[in-house]
């Protein structure tokens, strides 16, 4: 049960940094605490755990233009942050991950502003049908994050040149481009300031859970942690992922997610797996990977080890664990 309320708001606008101290709040903290973060970064793709960047956003250019490439710690999808988007992280134990509760705390605040913020679909918030935020979610040894982004006034040309959404991904939606499915804030209330925002987020915090709210700030955290994660964050080998030599691969996109298999072989067995996905349950799709891992490139083989492998649900799951075992295990008697 939730009886202490947090709130860090950051100046700072360099992602690598930002992803570390979310990181740090996440797994620090405290039962029965919520903490509120909220931050901004500066010309950013930021990838899903588990995506292949290369294939959802145009590096090259996001690099030359002096943009910065992300991979965060959750699932889901690509998405695009400058200065006109505003960032939110709830942190939180598991026993006290409330979902419902933690997008009331977002939809009030956007309510304010007289704007008809409604939750749909597996992890966005619209108004008449058009995305403005985005949410992704994360379980690490119990300690749980919910994040998302609130679009103020992104500059459309930017997301449009450095995501390279992929046109299935679109139709599966019914619309025709990034542009056609999101929709700033601003669009609706023009005079609408990232402050005021803000002020109205935490205002909304505090009456959504009954609480007052403690001011913390960025000089109580440890620096030394802080940077150790911000290098990691950084790293090429964290942020251009993991690629593997490969011979075999097959995809598809599912209700769950995109899912694209790579298999490397060597006298029949499979030595290694990387599977590139936008599934909102970052660790389900780990553990499919490592459960190939040794196992015959034989299609029956295959299915039967995804069949059995052991995904383990949690509050912040987004999808059925054995619906995605059954997709994935027909994919390989089909495609294998």
């Amino acid at each position: 049960m939730i009886n202490k309320l947090k709130y860090i708001r950051t100046e700072n606008t360099y992602p690598y940094r930002n992803l570390a101290m979310e990181e740090y709040l996440t797994m620090h903290a405290a039962p029965g605490e919520c903490i509120l973060f909220l931050w901004q970064n500066r010309r950013t793709v930021v990838v899903g755990k588990n995506q292949n960047c290369w294939k959802e956003c145009n590096v090259s250019r996001l690099e030359a233009d002096g943009g910065y490439l992300v991979r965060r710690l959750s699932g889901g999808g690509a998405v695009y942050h400058d200065l006109g988007n505003l960032n939110f992280t709830f942190c939180v134990n598991e026993e006290d991950y409330d979902l419902p509760r933690q997008m009331d705390v977002i939809c009030r605040a956007v309510r304010s502003m007289g704007i008809d913020a409604v939750p749909t679909g597996r992890n966005d918030i619209t108004v008449d049908g058009r995305k403005f935020s985005g949410n992704a979610f994360l379980n690490h040894q119990g300690h749980c994050y919910h994040h998302g982004t609130l679009m103020l006034s992104v500059d459309q040309e930017d997301l449009n040149r450095y995501l390279t959404v992929d046109r299935e991904k679109l139709v599966s939606k019914g619309i025709d481009s990034v542009r056609g499915r999101v929709i700033c804030l601003r669009d609706l209330k023009p005079d609408l300031g990232v402050d005021e925002m803000a002020s109205a987020l935490q205002t909304s915090f505090s009456e959504v859970y009954g609480l007052p709210v403690e001011q913390l700030s960025e000089s109580s955290l440890p620096a030394e942690s802080i940077q150790s994660a911000e290098d990691r964050f950084a790293s090429p080998e964290w942020k251009y992922g993991r690629r593997i030599p490969f011979q075999y691969e097959i995809s598809r996109r599912f209700p769950w997610g995109d899912f694209r298999l790579q298999l490397s072989v060597n006298k029949g067995l499979i030595e290694d797996a990387s599977i590139s996905s936008d599934a909102m349950d970052q660790n389900y799709i780990d553990d499919i990977a490592s459960s190939l891992i040794g196992c015959p490139h034989r299609a029956a083989d295959m299915a039967e080890a995804v069949r059995s492998c052991i995904l383990t649900a949690s509050r912040t799951s987004s999808c059925d664990p054995e619906q995605m075992k059954a997709d994935v295990a027909e994919l390989i008697v089909e495609k294998v």
